[in-house]
């Protein structure tokens, strides 16, 4: 294996037969842990194979590059060696690798996203059922703005099991209590404030906070989308980032100074933070005619606060992974 993004690390080779996660083999480790996968699924992959990748979304910046290429393998394979496998299967063999290959504690969002996409449309995705809905988006005048920090993390060396383990001992204080739920995500805010005060560890308050407010804003989120009522849709992404700063706390200086010059433009519908945060990138709806002028503006008032230059970039969105053929 080869990629353009990483020419620095030449080309990667591993055996079938041996398939470990090694440090050194990096950005490979993905694909690695997604042929192994569908071995360990038993699919039939009896020859191997050589890929050269390139991808254009940036590296370790909470846009899901490492989901990209996990499901881009995943499309690989079925097509390379015929295998019946449909794309829903995919995305979650996709998530097993990235668990137990590679070791982080994601959810199926990100492979969800990737593999399922719908050219300008949302995902309404339960994640314990898998259950979804294409929610329509429909911009008009507006355009998503991507702002990247330019602060480099790595969802595997972040805090991201941390807030994922708060919140799964949440749970497992809520049940202890005689509330019988396997997520957060299962009650609602009101139903959630009856029962909080058996939660008595302040952070782990905060956390679970978070997680019930922000699955009801999707749900509210879908609403507005359905009536086409972008406005109310930024407003829910403004308080998102407002969850996500004072009670998930994942954002930090430099997504927060993005984000907080963003509200303060004119043209901004929403801003928010996106990814598993800790650095990565924002995403903003702008009305178009102001979208020159906020990233002039935004980019300006980041460096002043930073030292860091943004990156911008205006975004579409897309149908998901498949065979393309030019």
């Amino acid at each position: 294996m080869y990629s353009k993004n990483f020419k620095n690390l030449g080309t990667i080779e591993f055996n079938l037969d041996n398939l470990v996660y090694n440090k050194k083999d990096n950005w490979a480790n993905y694909p690695k842990g997604v042929v192994k996968t569908f071995l360990d699924k038993a699919y039939k992959i009896d020859s191997g194979f050589d890929v050269l990748f390139y991808g254009n979304i940036p590296n370790g910046a909470g846009l899901s590059s490492s989901a990209s290429i996990e499901v881009l393998t995943a499309v690989i394979l079925k097509d390379l060696f015929q295998l019946d496998v449909d794309m829903v299967e995919m995305v979650k063999m996709c998530q097993v690798a990235e668990n137990k290959f590679i070791g982080v504690n994601s959810g199926i969002m990100d492979q969800f996203a990737v593999g399922m996409g719908k050219k300008d449309h949302a995902i309404l995705l339960d994640c314990n059922t898998l259950k979804f809905e294409y929610v329509p988006v429909k911009l008009k005048n507006m355009s998503i703005v991507i702002a990247n920090t330019n602060k480099k993390r790595g969802l595997a060396d972040s805090k991201y099991n941390e807030r994922r383990s708060s919140c799964e001992e949440a749970v497992k204080i809520l049940n202890d209590n005689g509330i019988n739920i396997k997520y957060l995500g299962e009650l609602t805010v009101a139903e959630f404030d009856k029962v909080k005060h058996f939660i008595t560890d302040e952070e782990q308050l905060k956390r679970a906070t978070h997680a019930v407010s922000e699955n009801e804003r999707a749900k509210v989120a879908v609403e507005f989308l359905k009536k086409d009522d972008i406005a109310e849709f930024g407003r829910l992404m403004n308080q998102s980032h407002i969850s996500l700063r004072d009670d998930y706390e994942v954002t930090g200086v430099e997504l927060d100074s993005l984000v907080e010059a963003a509200w303060e433009e004119e043209g901004t519908v929403g801003s928010r933070m996106t990814g598993a945060g800790f650095g990565g990138c924002t995403v903003s709806i702008v009305e178009n005619d102001h979208v020159e002028n906020f990233i002039k503006n935004v980019g300006k008032k980041y460096k002043e606060k930073t030292g860091l230059r943004a990156t911008f970039y205006i975004a579409n969105i897309g149908d998901g992974a498949g065979r393309y053929v030019k």
